[in-house]
């Protein structure tokens, strides 16, 4: 896998990324190829969602902490979609990382349904769950994996899905539990994962 000149030629930057969400549902669509009514609620919330966590969301201690120990320099590729709800909640936090740390992280984005080589080589239990966070080193070597969501969201997940297969209730605990969380778990796991890179 070519990570880096997938990075180079085909990530955007997190204001790309968001631009591009808002100019396909200016135009009624969304990202990839499902542009049901269902897919653009989906879209519509998740702007709500990743607008409210640019604004209100602050790099908890230990992360920053962590960003502050770096000595490399290092490539953050997200694989994202724009009507993925755990990455309205999540990917922000990846742009605050960036900009915590700028001589250190250089992020950039990939839509997965345009990716699906890169999807299939890191799959979730065997499926193509996203956001996933691919962190290179400056050779472009696959250095840690992170994600789809915080491990003790994917264990609730997994019992959500076995008590109710209607995917509307399950998006709503999985909305409702990153409400209560204020994403400390995310960050606790992603400050983890940055410590590895010392």
């Amino acid at each position: 896998m070519e990570y880096s000149k997938i990075f180079v030629s085909e990530g955007m930057t997190y204001t790309s990324y968001r631009n591009l969400i808002s100019q396909f549902l200016s135009e009624g669509k969304t990202t990839g190829p499902d542009h049901s009514e269902f897919m653009l609620h989906y879209s519509k919330m998740n702007v709500q969602r990743m607008n409210r966590v640019d604004k209100t969301v602050q790099l908890q201690p230990s992360l920053l902490d962590a960003l502050k120990a770096l000595k490399g320099k290092y490539s953050m590729l997200v694989i994202s979609e724009g009507w993925c709800g755990d990455a309205a909640q999540i990917v922000p936090l990846f742009d605050k990382m960036a900009n915590a740390a700028p001589d250190h992280l250089s992020l950039r984005f990939v839509l997965r349904d345009q990716q699906l080589p890169l999807i299939d080589a890191h799959l979730t239990n065997g499926g193509r769950a996203i956001p996933v966070l691919l962190i290179l080193d400056e050779e472009g070597q696959l250095l840690l994996k992170w994600g789809p969501r915080p491990q003790v969201l994917q264990t609730l997940l997994v019992e959500w899905k076995k008590e109710n297969a209607e995917m509307t209730v399950v998006s709503e605990k999985l909305h409702s539990w990153y409400a209560k969380d204020k994403s400390v778990s995310t960050q606790e796991e992603l400050a983890a994962v940055i410590n590895q890179l010392k």
